[in-house]
């Protein structure tokens, strides 16, 4: 039997994509990013380092997870929530990321310093700790301010903070994605979305909904293996100032910088206004009182034959410019009837290499010195001209003006509640509070600390990797035409991986492999469909292998409208993490 070329060409190809995963490439990817398998990447000559030391510092809320961390913070056992009137909705998935309390692995700055871990790829992750008492900025600056260190960088996934209202429905243990929050901050990378969330929940006065305010142009992260410190200032005159690493990177207002706008426009299009029939918006028409010279030939060639050229000496007119391979010979397993006459493949013409050219000499063209092309007439203005229209405008009905948006809602909690594919980002030295200086002290104190010795670290790791082989890249940045085998191997890899805990992310991030391995279903199912229609004549198997074809072309089609999305949704997943927590 001999199956048609696009069904052996999914096989092969699907089948040399499995078969390049070794077995023991398929255990869980958590195992060799161990603190001791990293320690032993990036061993070098010591640095001297200090000894971590709690602060003396005082703050509403100020987190260096102490031994005594887990009497505030507590993982959350909640689903993700899910829209039930969203048709797309996906599957719900629990919050099974683990976390930690750990010194770092990569770039220790200071000896005994530990810090809150991420220690789960492709997983879900939610933690949450309640304040003493909570916290209400009104009248006063508010300052946010964590360390976050990207041990094993950053690809794809969040390491942002959201502070929570206080209200009496706030349980660490149902903390989720739609928790109310009243301020969202921090890094976030995907592809190549890469910002800094600032984001807060404003309440419409009028109508006593919250909706999400989003800032306009943010900050690029700071994608780096050692420490990054992020602070936030909002003060109560409404302007806000983001710093990374104690260096200023964004400045603005509440009330001009975020998107939406906090207070709506005053006055909006009158939607019963109609454009009249006769208005005119044409500015310029062409000239009436102009015609076409007599002489004008619109129907002249931009290009006409060079009578001029003669043909090179040493041009070869009776010698074709390739030749059948004198050196090929017809296949053994070559079968006429099946296969058809062997025709052996072309070579260039050894002949024509040290001759002007081969085959029948055509003099060139050039550019037509009578070309005009189509005649227009010159414009002038259009005398009828009104400009452009636009409805009138009417008052607003939903306008007010909120001139302290920064008088946010109390806030009784922060949580981390994150979708990340690298684990071990590490958390610390937090501080909620409302002195710009004490924030200042406690940088001083710890990340300019931890800075120092962390630069002279990587410098030395830098100087030791010269010497030695470089690592291959990352699965996302891998490009099928420098080594497909090596790129077919990594995504079937990285898509194994994500499925394990979160399928539909799996075809999301990785939808090359998902079409594959649907195409290879089809194919089998076809392949299955041919056996039993050439074993069997009966309409009852004929009858069966249709609907099973069918089923199959329909399984096809909608993994593969599924697959052609799959990179567009990864952009949209990024905004829409941000986004949904304000569905409650």
């Amino acid at each position: 039997m001999r199956l048609s070329s696009g069904v052996t060409s999914a096989l092969l190809s699907t089948a040399a994509l499995v078969g390049q995963v070794r077995a023991d490439d398929l255990d869980d990817l958590d195992a060799s990013a161990s603190p001791s398998s990293s320690q032993s990447a990036t061993s070098t000559a010591p640095v001297k380092k200090s000894t971590f030391t709690p602060t003396d510092l005082k703050a509403p809320f100020l987190e260096q997870f102490t031994a005594d961390w887990d009497s505030r913070w507590a993982p959350s056992h909640a689903k993700k929530h899910i829209d039930k009137n969203d048709e797309k909705a996906e599957e719900q998935w629990a919050y099974v990321g683990e976390w930690a309390v750990e010194e770092p692995h990569v770039l220790k700055g200071i000896e005994g310093d530990k810090g809150l871990v991420v220690k789960n790829k492709a997983a879900h992750h939610a933690i949450s700790a309640k304040f003493p008492k909570k916290i209400d900025n009104k009248g006063k600056t508010l300052v946010v301010q964590y360390e976050v260190k990207l041990q094993n960088g950053l690809e794809c996934g969040g390491a942002y903070l959201k502070l929570l209202q206080d209200n009496k429905a706030l349980h660490a243990e149902e903390f989720s994605n739609a928790s109310p929050y009243v301020i969202m901050f921090g890094p976030d990378k995907c592809g190549s979305t890469n910002k800094v969330h600032f984001i807060f929940k404003h309440k419409n006065p009028k109508t006593g909904e919250y909706e999400e305010k989003h800032l306009k142009a943010p900050p690029l992260a700071r994608i780096t293996k050692k420490t990054a410190l992020y602070t936030l200032i909002v003060k109560p005159d409404q302007h806000f100032e983001l710093r990374i690493d104690g260096l200023s990177v964004k400045n603005g207002t509440l009330l001009t910088d975020f998107s939406p706008a906090v207070n709506p426009a005053k006055e909006i299009d009158d939607s019963e206004d109609k454009r009249p029939d006769d208005w005119v918006d044409q500015a310029r028409i062409p000239d009436p009182d102009e015609t076409k010279p007599e002489d004008w030939d619109e129907d002249a060639p931009y290009e006409v034959t060079d009578e001029d050229a003669e043909k090179p000496a040493g041009w070869l007119d009776d010698e074709p410019t390739v030749i059948p391979d004198p050196e090929a010979e017809k296949p053994e397993d070559w079968d006429d009837e099946e296969d058809g006459d062997w025709i052996a493949p072309t070579v260039p013409n050894p002949k024509c290499d040290d001759a002007a050219g081969c085959g029948e000499w055509k003099p060139p063209t050039k550019r037509n010195p009578a070309y005009k092309g189509k005649w227009s007439a010159p414009l002038i203005d259009n005398p009828d001209y009104k400009g452009p229209w636009a409805p009138k405008k009417i008052p607003n009905p939903d306008y007010y003006e909120d001139k302290t948006p920064s008088s946010f809602e109390p806030i009784g909690a922060i949580g981390f509640e994150i979708w990340t594919m690298q684990n071990d980002i590490l958390f610390d030295n937090i501080y909620i509070g409302h002195s710009i200086e004490d924030a200042q002290k406690l940088q001083a104190e710890t990340f300019d600390v931890k800075q120092a010795v962390e630069e002279e670290e990587e410098e030395a790791l830098e100087d030791k990797a010269k010497s030695e082989p470089k690592k291959a890249k990352s699965p996302l940045d891998l490009k099928f035409l420098d080594a497909p085998l090596h790129y077919m191997r990594e995504k079937l890899d990285l898509f194994i991986t994500i499925a394990k805990n979160d399928p539909v992310q799996a075809a999301k991030f990785v939808p090359e492999v998902a079409g594959g391995l649907a195409l290879l279903l089809v194919a089998v199912i076809a392949t299955l469909i041919g056996i039993v229609s050439m074993g069997a004549s009966s309409p009852q198997v004929k009858n069966a292998a249709g609907k099973a074809k069918a089923t199959a072309t329909e399984k096809k089609d909608q993994v593969v409208d599924a697959t052609a999305t799959g990179i567009e949704k990864v952009d949209a997943d990024v905004q829409k993490r941000t986004t949904t927590s304000s569905r409650e």
